[in-house]
């Protein structure tokens, strides 16, 4: 069974003042692009939850968000003045100084500058005392567990519709390909009466006689080039593969091998429309070429 790349998790604790909440949401990706977006809380432990996450994910743009909500049951004027972010003064001080100069100097609208300063490097720092510790590490150790589990179980039910999706497809081109087999006979049979009709012109232009020996020769050799068969043979060996690949997929992920077998169909698919010299059969070879651009679009969300 495949899995898609597209997934979703999410996991919550309470510790002492606070709730955390944990979220995993991730898009395709050729490789694991992990993004981490935490609060200054869980700075200390950024390191170790990287490696907890990328040991437990394979590929994809994979974004987690962590943080903070203090509980209802506790008010901003109850919680102590260490859990709150500080303001550095010296550096306000120097900031503010320098841009109040600049704008006198030129003459820009004298506008407040205290919002400004506060988005400057440096001016809000987080208490010291603000970090997380092994009882709560052990905590949000659980709750990535269950996000993962959660973001997983999500991959996998896209991965289900994915599946599902490419087996129609192939189903599609397997149905169009036996539509084929009907007009290769007639296909043949048009082709030989075009070129001996030409032929027959050619003489009664020339009037020149023909070797019908050499004839039958040369036709049988321009058929053979037109020939299908191993066209046709590969193309369903390439779908068969495609389905096996499937059905045993392993959590490493089989994208990248899905992709590589969808382009072989690719080509077999047009050298069918460049040896069919019948349009009916063009016909059919674009709707397959159709049917496989839609496989090739989704086969770049699979793990």
């Amino acid at each position: 069974m495949i899995c898609s790349m597209t997934g979703y998790g999410r996991a919550e604790y309470n510790f002492a003042d606070h709730k955390t909440l944990l979220e995993i949401r991730s898009l395709n990706s050729k490789q694991l692009d992990l993004t981490l977006k935490l609060t200054p809380f869980f700075r200390l432990r950024e390191q170790d939850i990287r490696s907890l996450l990328a040991a437990a994910l394979f590929r994809g743009k994979v974004d987690v968000s962590l943080t903070t909500i203090p509980l209802d049951s506790q008010t901003p004027q109850d919680r102590p003045a260490a859990s709150f972010a500080a303001i550095n003064k010296d550096a306000f001080r120097f900031y503010y100084n320098q841009l109040r100069d600049l704008q006198t100097q030129l003459g820009a609208p004298q506008e407040s500058l205290f919002a400004a300063v506060l988005r400057l490097p440096d001016v809000m720092q987080t208490a010291a005392e603000a970090s997380i510790n092994d009882d709560e590490w052990h905590l949000l150790q659980d709750a990535l567990g269950q996000a993962i589990q959660a973001f997983n179980a999500f991959r996998t039910q896209e991965g289900r519709a994915l599946q599902t999706m490419f087996t129609d497809k192939l189903d599609d081109i397997e149905h169009l390909l036996s539509q084929v087999e009907p007009l290769e006979k007639e296909r043949i049979d048009k082709i030989r009466q075009r070129l001996i009709g030409q032929l027959d012109q050619l003489v009664e232009q020339t009037r020149q006689s023909v070797d019908q020996n050499r004839l039958e020769a040369e036709l049988i050799y321009y058929l053979e080039k037109l020939d299908i068969t191993e066209e046709k043979v590969r193309l369903r060996n390439h779908i068969r593969y495609f389905r096996e690949t499937m059905d045993t997929a392993q959590s490493d992920g089989v994208g990248k091998k899905l992709g590589f077998i969808a382009q072989e169909m690719g080509r077999e698919i047009n050298t069918l429309g460049s040896k069919a010299n019948h349009s009916e059969m063009q016909i059919i070879v674009v709707k397959m070429k159709d049917f496989l651009e839609q496989i090739k679009e989704q086969v770049l969300n699979v793990l």
